[in-house]
């Protein structure tokens, strides 16, 4: 594209200055050639105002965005999971286990047939009693039968989809 079509272009467009515009006109009215180039422009603006937008069909869309969304289903959410923090995790905890467990061991006096577990004489255990109470354990187990029939529920449920397909 030339300096005169860019000119041009605007002044057809009305996007230049009052002052630009002037000078457009007085070059247009006095020179040929910009009145030429002009009038092309003119009657090609015309050309594009008459014609018609083409737009995809309601179809079209439809089955475009059924064909992402089918695309989409298809590819399973991977989750960006470290394994080595799963396996940091879990050998914490299997190493506070066997804490636990060697520290029991330890304090464990094995005589006979008679086996005694001793504290450390600076630690007493909390009474349990007072937090197990009926409610308490009626509530936990309340739970979690809600959460094995929920657990059931998605097993079969994803048991019968995959028959089906």
């Amino acid at each position: 594209m030339t300096h005169i079509e860019e000119k041009l272009w605007d002044y057809i467009d009305g996007n230049c200055a009052a002052e630009e515009q002037k000078n457009i006109t007085a070059l247009i009215a006095s020179d040929a050639a910009w009145q030429a180039k002009y009038q092309e422009l003119l009657n090609l603006n015309k050309e594009f105002s008459a014609m018609e937008l083409e737009e995809p069909s309601m179809a079209f869309t439809y089955n475009v965005m059924e064909t992402i969304r089918d695309e989409a289903a298809k590819v399973p959410l991977k989750s960006v999971i470290n394994k080595r923090i799963i396996w940091g995790i879990g050998i914490f905890f299997a190493f506070t286990i066997l804490a636990l467990l060697v520290y029991i061991i330890t304090n464990t006096k094995f005589s006979g047939t008679d086996t005694s577990f001793s504290l450390p004489q600076g630690l007493k255990m909390p009474d349990l009693k007072n937090y197990f109470t009926k409610p308490v354990i009626e509530c936990f187990f309340f739970f979690d039968v809600i959460l094995a029939l929920f657990l059931s529920d998605a097993f079969f449920r994803k048991k019968r989809l995959l028959r089906q397909q």
